[in-house]
């Protein structure tokens, strides 16, 4: 390998884009492919890099093994960072295996990092976990014991932990500043504002008050029964009862739960559950046998007893009732959720992560776009879809868990 493919090679590790770009922008052999390829998705031109890489695979023929599987490896990480999560899992999977058969234990790791990466973003927990602890980060340079260590303060962020969170995070800043990457400490610091900015809100006793994760994980490990319209649970210390796939039994036990310790008029009741401002006796009737399924479904947490005027909640064992509820509520909070980040998605990203249909997530994106909260650049399957600005908060809670072994 030449002086100028090494150096250009040490201003990428660096995380000096332009530095490399100098040495080799005007070289179109294989190895300077490669390396303007990366330095290209390193500013942000992913498009770009993406052909650049793909030529330097296409370049480097057959027989050179390892230098294609470093392609490949290259190319996941320019998908996951313009998420694109829809590349083939199977073909880095195999890289990695190569790079490992023929010694080159950093690049492997670095493959495997991402797809852990990956599985985090999509809600795969457990796979993520299982993939880390396969890995040994002592070993590995400290750019990589940095990314070993944001994955799991990833986890446990995403498990309401916040204490094992901030200590994989002051590990992940002690290896970044250790690295000398710049961008890589700007990543350790944005992952750390997420536990200082707000969470949810908690509804209690008709006050509110905004909350932060650690404050949200007292609130759950707390004798309180707690309404989680984050994630459409009902919950106390021993119990958990799931209603996502129950909205109108859910928005009935919320109703109560803010309401509590006073009781909801039976009008108030049927309006925030069948979405009606005329109630007749259908409503009040199918009113009656919906609060019978609630009942059933939470007769371990509470009970709903009626009242003159309507109904209230009666907790079992709980002195408390607490809803938890977004930091800002909407139709399409949980997609403002993943966009939250800064990242640029595509629909088909955003339909793998939230578990919707892609033509579901086309609409709503649609709706965000005209109402000023989300834009929009690029055309047909190149377009990418953002947020004009941060959130100011943490979405941590909007997050779905897709598989949780």
């Amino acid at each position: 390998m030449d002086s100028l493919i090494t150096s250009a090679a040490r201003a990428l590790a660096a995380g000096d884009p332009l530095g490399a770009l100098n040495r080799v922008a005007l070289r179109d052999d294989a190895p300077a492919l490669a390396l303007r390829g990366i330095a290209m998705a390193q500013l942000g031109e992913f498009a770009r890099a993406r052909v650049l890489v793909r030529s330097a695979a296409r370049a480097f023929g057959a027989r050179e093994t390892v230098a294609r599987a470093r392609c490949v490896v290259a190319e996941a990480e320019i998908a996951l960072a313009s998420r694109d999560l829809h590349w083939p899992t199977k073909a880095l999977d195999a890289a990695c295996a190569t790079l490992d058969a023929h010694g080159d234990r950093v690049n492997a790791a670095h493959g495997r990092y991402l797809a852990a990466r990956r599985l985090l973003l999509i809600g795969r927990l457990h796979d993520a976990e299982r993939a880390l602890r396969a890995l040994a980060p002592a070993a590995l340079p400290p750019a990589l014991r940095a990314a070993h260590e944001l994955v799991a303060a990833g986890i446990a962020m995403r498990r309401l932990q916040s204490e094992p969170a901030l200590a994989a995070l002051a590990r992940a800043r002690h290896a970044a500043r250790e690295a000398g990457i710049a961008a890589l400490s700007a990543e350790v610091e944005s992952a750390t504002r997420l536990l200082e900015a707000p969470a949810a809100r908690q509804i209690a006793r008709g006050e509110e008050r905004l909350l932060i994760l650690d404050e949200v994980e007292t609130v759950l490990n707390s004798a309180a029964l707690v309404v989680d319209a984050c994630r459409y649970v009902v919950r106390d210390p021993n119990t958990a009862v799931r209603l996502a796939r129950r909205p109108v039994l859910f928005t009935l036990a919320r109703t109560l739960a803010q309401a509590w310790p006073a009781d909801v008029p039976r009008d108030v009741l049927i309006a925030h559950a069948f979405r009606t401002k005329h109630a007749d006796e259908t409503h009040r009737a199918r009113l009656r046998v919906e609060l019978g399924r609630l009942r059933s479904m939470l007769r371990a947490l509470a009970g709903i007893q009626a009242t003159q005027r309507g109904f209230v909640l009666a907790p079992r064992a709980s002195r408390e009732v607490i809803v938890l509820a977004q930091p800002v509520e909407g139709e399409h909070a949980a997609m403002l959720a993943f966009l939250s980040d800064g990242e640029s998605w595509s629909s088909s990203a955003l339909a793998l992560a939230s578990g919707a249909s892609q033509r579901t997530v086309q609409r709503a994106l649609e709706q965000l776009a005209q109402a000023g909260k989300v834009q929009w650049f690029g055309q047909g399957r190149a377009r990418r879809w953002m947020t004009p600005g941060g959130t100011g908060i943490s979405a941590m809670l909007l997050l779905p868990v897709l598989a949780e072994g």
